[in-house]
């Protein structure tokens, strides 16, 4: 084992990369089990990877300033529990040539080293990684080793296991992964919750009926069965889910919501639980946010914007002052819409203030309001307190009423910029919608910048998708009739990485409605939305088939994923 010639503090002083003063701020800010490296990177001291390369150089180990999970060894990352592999900060690669490959961050830090070299009774080759990269490969490695689900833990459910629930509900992980609970309920519902982030699910659903209790994912806008347990177990597994919550468990009569906060592989975990009474006992569905997965997705292109649409809300969102709309029907994906809007146009230089149910995504700089209507804090009374608040850009999470529609449009007019959500199939139904609750059409007419319709249609996993060719009336179907087909299309096939589903990933597709005179002109003759929607048809504004049939065309989802989503389209 290589051994340093010299102290951790006096090899990073002699390469000037800090001062003594740096050293002793560190020192005196560093507490009990903290790594003083630790508190220089977090004190913007020095970067990561320059002091991984810098301690490598030393103690003259190789550097490697990235780890691809996907090359690793599951087998050796199982031998290794992983809260010791955190404490440790170290991660088994593979082996090679009868040695073992060990990522560290500490190359002093050698007694673990020589405890792997027992575990795996193979020399330890060590190589120096930057403390977040390990720590993130970490997370990922034992999320991809974790081979026991939810199905498999039910084995344990016993009736001395649901006997020995009451004594341990409380008991709570710092991260699943960690977790070693003994009571199979706990277990269970630990891996339910591992199982749902692994597959990408938005929702767990449980559900009990008659003769028995249903546990359900949502994935990508579908409900699958996951597993059904007995159903003598649901008011342990209800009473554990709401402990988690903070609930009351004695209440079984009326409904409640709960939240719940939890590191799952590293990831930072929202879960909105509501719990509601039905004729045969309590049914619980979790909402399941990706917080930090949610920041990094953020983004129009990434959502499925592109082409000339992309272009058009890019320059709109942009504006001074008035009001753009996204439209359609709930889970649809509006509010992460505007949400990408928001995250594109936020700059110092602009005071951003939103009212929402919920706060989905935590915006920086951005200043987030909760409605609770307990308090009879409003979307209207809440909008009515914002704008006192110098705001320029005002985000009002959805438009219920004509008092908060009344209110976001006189903020339109007032100089201010507004995004908001209606509850419409497509655009041409918004402007409409808007006079129906009582707002003056001049006041639409000259406040209203944009209407966006959008759907979210699951993508074709790119693992198994099948080529074949459409029929004639398939391409009717889509709007594509006589459409000369100079490539194959695909339908969709099914493979573990998708589930068996065929779809893995879901985008938006999305029509554009931009004011102009003629627009204008219809709205202040009370026109209905079949006029609008043919005076924009006639100037060639893509309708949301049309955007999706593109899709379709470019290999990316089917045909019938297209009809599904816009089924309510249909003329």
């Amino acid at each position: 084992m290589a051994t340093a010639r010299k102290s951790f503090e006096t090899i990073l002083l002699d390469r000037s990369w800090v001062s003594q003063q740096d050293i002793e701020k560190a020192r005196q800010r560093k507490k009990p089990g903290q790594e003083l490296a630790d508190v220089l990177v977090d004190m913007g001291a020095i970067e990561p990877q320059r002091l991984a390369r810098a301690l490598a150089q030393e103690y003259g180990m190789p550097f490697q300033a990235h780890i691809d999970p996907a090359t690793l060894d599951n087998e050796l990352v199982a031998r290794v529990p992983i809260n010791y592999a955190k404490k440790n900060r170290l991660l088994p690669l593979g082996a090679e040539n009868g040695s073992v490959t060990v990522a560290i961050v500490d190359p002093a830090n050698y007694e673990p080293l020589d405890d792997l070299h027992v575990l795996f009774g193979k020399p330890i080759q060590a190589v120096v990684a930057p403390a977040e990269v390990l720590t993130e490969a970490i997370h990922r490695a034992y999320d991809q080793a974790a081979t026991t689900t939810a199905h498999d833990l039910m084995i344990d459910l016993d009736e001395e296991g649901l006997n020995s629930v009451a004594s341990e509900l409380a008991s709570e992980p710092r991260d699943l992964l960690e977790a070693d609970d003994a009571a199979p309920i706990i277990k269970l519902v630990n891996g339910l919750l591992s199982q749902a982030v692994k597959d990408r699910a938005s929702d767990i659903h449980v559900e009990v009926f008659e003769s028995d209790l249903v546990v359900r994912f949502r994935v990508d806008g579908m409900l699958y069965d996951v597993l059904s347990p007995p159903k003598r177990f649901h008011a342990a597994i209800a009473s554990r889910i709401k402990v988690m919550s903070s609930l009351n468990i004695a209440e079984k009569r009326l409904p409640q919501d709960g939240r719940i906060r939890l590191r799952i592989a590293g990831r930072d975990i929202d879960i909105r639980v509501s719990s509601i009474p039905t004729a045969f006992g309590e049914r619980i569905v979790m909402r399941l946010l990706d917080r930090a997965q949610a920041l990094v997705d953020i983004e129009l292109d990434r959502l499925g914007f592109s082409g000339d649409n992309l272009q058009k809300i890019d320059r709109l969102i942009r504006q001074s002052h008035g009001i753009i709309l996204a439209t359609g029907p709930t889970g649809s994906g509006k509010s992460t819409t505007l949400y990408a809007c928001l995250s594109r146009i936020n700059s110092p230089e602009k005071n951003i203030i939103t009212i929402e149910d919920p706060i989905e995504y935590q915006l920086r700089g951005v200043g987030q309001m909760q409605v609770n209507p307990k308090i009879e804090l409003t979307f209207a009374s809440g909008l009515r307190s914002i704008l006192r608040q110098d705001p320029d850009v005002i985000m009002v999470g959805e438009i219920r009423d004509g008092e908060t529609a009344e209110i976001a449009i006189q903020a339109a007019l007032t100089g201010h910029l507004v995004y908001s959500t209606l509850h419409t199939n497509d655009s041409f139904g918004a402007l409409t919608r808007l006079v129906d609750m009582g707002i003056e059409p001049f006041l639409v007419s000259s406040s209203v910048l944009a209407v966006l319709a959008q759907r979210l249609m699951r993508m074709l996993c790119q693992n198994c998708r099948q080529p074949y060719t459409p029929t004639e009336l398939e391409l009717t179907r889509i709007g594509m009739a006589g459409v000369r087909l100079d490539h194959q299309l695909y339908k969709a096939g099914g493979c573990r990485a998708c589930r068996n589903t065929g779809y893995r990933g879901r985008a938006a597709i999305t029509e554009l409605m931009v004011m102009d005179d003629e627009i204008r002109a219809l709205v202040m003759q009370k026109a209905d939305g079949s006029m609008i929607r043919r005076a924009c048809t006639a100037k060639g504004m893509k309708l949301l088939r049309q955007d999706g049939a593109e899709r379709v065309m470019a290999g990316l989802t089917t045909i019938e994923e297209l009809l599904r989503v816009t089924h309510e389209d249909i003329e």
